[in-house]
């Protein structure tokens, strides 16, 4: 039975296999390195040397094999001891022994087993698929031999630059920056054109969307739908666009009252009208300025009620 071909397979997955009776194949790693006399790179790889002293059955191969060949242990290792016998006897007659994919084995004059690996297998997996290349020396004199050839074939001319364009030239730099500059500030006064646009546009919408969720707050408990519509008129020539409400009320005289308790306090309140939901509004004070509206609107929060809100009409 040949053995070699489960040896080499178990280099690749381990550093020792060891041939019950013979001796043990070791793998070691080596780094990559150059042959500077052949120029040639030499990838990562793994040497195989061979120790007799380790002759001590671990179970390794004897198990690789006997599943390999889905026979019983035993059987297999009285083989394998077999093998190595048959490799002893045949050193011992001064034969080589060579193991393929693994190298040389023969006895030296001292009756010593002398190993050579094959170096034919790269046992390192890592390095798979690499091998070693030679490479090409770049040779500099040659190069600057043909460069010289053929600036002698063809020479270089430098043409001078006329004194015109030389002078012509600054002039052209300093339009550049004045074109620059002015891009810039016009770019600038447009892009702040827009932002005001954009934030006048934005307060309007805020504002008109903080009214009409006010307006929609629910005060009563029944379906405002079901509430009669009730229309009063009330004269507004003298009233700002912009009301302070006080609170909205079911019953008008609760507004009534309202409007003559703030008065009593020094304000001066009103009674705004119904809103669309039938509610009564009493209102603190009017503006016509938006800003006044609302610095009173702060102050009305902080002194007399946090549930007062601005009512702006359109």
């Amino acid at each position: 039975m040949r053995i070699d071909s489960y040896i080499e397979k178990l280099l690749f997955e381990y550093n020792c296999v060891v041939v019950p009776g013979f001796g043990a194949f070791l793998a070691h790693g080596k780094s990559a390195e150059i042959d500077t006399v052949t120029n040639t790179l030499i990838p990562p790889s793994k040497i195989i040397s061979f120790n007799a002293q380790l002759s001590k059955n671990d179970g390794l191969l004897v198990s690789h094999i006997a599943k390999e060949k889905k026979l019983g242990y035993e059987e297999l290792l009285h083989e394998v001891e077999t093998v190595a016998e048959e490799w002893n006897k045949k050193l011992e007659l001064g034969e080589s022994l060579e193991l393929f994919g693994i190298g040389k084995l023969w006895l030296n004059r001292e009756q010593r087993i002398q190993f050579q690996p094959e170096n034919r297998v790269n046992y390192l997996t890592s390095s798979f698929g690499l091998s070693a290349f030679a490479a090409t020396p770049i040779q500099r004199e040659v190069l600057k031999e043909e460069v010289e050839e053929l600036e002698e074939k063809i020479p270089f001319i430098i043409t001078p630059e006329k004194r015109e364009e030389t002078s012509f030239r600054p002039w052209l730099k300093y339009a550049a920056i004045f074109l620059l500059a002015v891009s810039l500030g016009v770019t600038s006064y447009r892009t702040y054109g827009d932002f005001q646009q954009k934030e006048v546009a934005a307060q309007q919408d805020a504002q008109q969307e903080v009214s009409r969720l006010i307006q929609e707050a629910t005060f009563f408990e029944s379906d405002p739908l079901e509430l009669p519509a009730i229309n009063i008129n009330v004269s507004k020539k003298q009233l700002g666009k912009h009301h302070v409400i006080a609170g909205a009320y079911r019953m008008e005289e609760n507004a009534e009252k309202r409007v003559d308790e703030l008065k009593e306090k020094g304000y001066h309140a009103f009674y705004l009208g119904v809103n669309r939901y039938g509610l009564h509004q009493v209102a603190y004070d009017s503006f016509e300025d938006p800003k006044d509206a609302l610095v009173f609107l702060r102050k009305v929060k902080a002194t007399e009620s946090r549930d007062a809100w601005l009512l702006s009409e359109k």
